[in-house]
């Protein structure tokens, strides 16, 4: 809100309440989607290395006019669109690696909260009712804006405007809809209705972190007039600040233009997962600074892929050392590798302090990596005791703090092994494509029985077969 970084101070020492506002599920996520889950899945893990214990909420929009258009457009109750959408967005975190946040509520789940805030707002003015729709009067509330710093002739430009004649004022937003006729509805004191979009975060966020709580984000898209509305209607219920710190990731874009559902110029989580390693994808998301804007490219992706695999040959070949016999000594070596791996792990932590910046703590950890690979050539001409545990204490360091990015988290035996069963797994079904086109079933179906045997599902699309491992 002060538009410039501020020292993080906790509302309680040792504790971290932190709401970031989840996914409308109408659609198949797309990278902006992973890039946003990502970062607050990471800003989690930095704070809990930190020793903070951390309360995270992500929220499902599970009813929405998004939503109920879609299941026009399939033939489908919404409800049974919005739980497959959830569905699918579980299974695209889970390729991925993002950990499950400590809660993830659905909005159609805490409509008595909304509720309970509505008549809040009514009762202190703060609202006004029209036939069964409920407004939120934003001249009411004189700090509007504060978060967005526009003014009354800006928001009117960029606001998500709902037309409607009635209201007092063109930024005055829905807290309560009518609902028309074949539309969800539940009953309020206003009659069948459902919640407006905004609403439902500040209820969420209040019910599991309070009233006021430490760090809430999004996108930068909803800065305004999301986030601006939720500040608006929980301010002014509760008459305390909403929310410590403020964090928005910048957008994924392709040719200099955001990536967006509604441009249709976007790649689904699903699809780019299909072409690269998981953990390639999340490095590339990462190598750039949150709060700015990533373009999208096959040749970063290749970038990303490339620099992955200079981890992966370095593990590989420090577990190779494991089977020959070494000699006494290394000592001076080991001292020095402890040494480099202590500076790295300062480093890294002085760029994760920096307002999370991942990409010069990823080139902490590809500086720390050159340095890890000049000690295994000599070790490798020298195989001694203390070099060989100089190399296994640096790959342990780098694990430790690639995790906290989220990297070299892939389930294996050994750094490389889970890159070389999904490697594996291609191949088979290259062959079991070549079965199918010659029509050869009972081939194909082997090989995806056997599959599925190991754990492996295989869906067979439009666009060829699919694969991931069974939750």
């Amino acid at each position: 809100m002060t538009q410039r970084k501020e020292p993080f101070e906790p509302l309680v020492p040792g504790q971290v309440r932190m709401y970031a506002c989840g996914v409308t599920v109408y659609d198949l996520c797309h990278l902006g989607h992973a890039r946003q889950a990502l970062i607050f899945d990471v800003i989690r893990r930095y704070l809990e290395y930190k020793g903070y214990h951390v309360t995270y909420v992500r929220n499902f929009t599970d009813v929405d006019d998004k939503i109920i258009n879609r299941a026009k457009e399939l033939g489908r109750r919404w409800d049974e669109v919005a739980k497959g959408y959830i569905e699918e967005y579980y299974r695209d975190m889970d390729r991925l690696g993002i950990r499950r946040a400590t809660i993830e509520p659905k909005a159609t789940e805490h409509i008595p909260e909304m509720i309970g805030i509505i008549k809040a707002l009514l009762e202190k003015g703060y609202a006004y009712q029209i036939n069964g729709d409920v407004y939120y009067e934003v001249q009411r509330f004189p700090e509007y804006g504060k978060l967005s710093g526009r003014k009354a002739e800006q928001m009117l430009a960029g606001a998500r405007i709902e037309i409607d004649p009635r209201k007092k004022n063109p930024l005055d937003f829905a807290l309560w809809k009518r609902s028309k006729e074949g539309e969800p509805a539940w009953e309020s004191p206003w009659g069948p209705g459902r919640p407006g979009w905004h609403i439902e975060c500040s209820a969420m966020s209040m019910k599991y972190l309070g009233e006021s709580f430490d760090i809430h984000g999004g996108g930068a898209d909803l800065i305004f007039p999301h986030h601006e509305n939720e500040i608006a209607q929980s301010e002014s219920c509760t008459g305390k600040p909403f929310a410590r710190y403020w964090i928005h990731n910048g957008f994924v874009s392709i040719n200099q233009e955001k990536m967006s559902k509604s441009l249709g110029n976007f790649f689904t989580i699903q699809e780019v997962l299909d072409r690269y390693r998981p953990e390639a994808v999340k490095l590339f998301l990462l190598s750039a600074h949150y709060r700015g804007p990533l373009d999208f490219s096959d040749d970063r992706l290749e970038e990303a892929k490339k620099a992955l695999d200079r981890f992966v040959t370095a593990f590989e070949a420090i577990e190779a050392l494991n089977a020959l016999p070494p000699r006494s000594g290394g000592d001076a070596l080991y001292d020095h590798m402890v040494s480099k791996g202590r500076e790295a792990e300062e480093q890294f932590q002085a760029a994760m302090d920096d307002d999370f910046n991942t990409a010069a703590a990823l080139g902490v950890l590809f500086g720390f990596l050159r340095e890890v690979n000049l000690v295994r050539s000599e070790v490798e001409r020298n195989i001694t005791a203390g070099g060989r545990s100089a190399l296994h204490i640096a790959r342990d360091r780098i694990n430790r703090l690639g995790g906290v990015l989220g990297l070299f988290e892939q389930p294996s035996l050994r750094p490389g092994e889970a890159d070389l069963k999904g490697r594996l797994v291609e191949l088979l079904l290259d062959l079991r494509a070549q079965a199918r086109s010659k029509k050869d079933w009972a081939t194909a179906d082997a090989i995806r029985e056997r599959l599925n045997s190991l754990g492996i599902e295989v869906e067979d699309t439009p666009q060829g077969s699919r694969w991931h491992w069974r939750r």
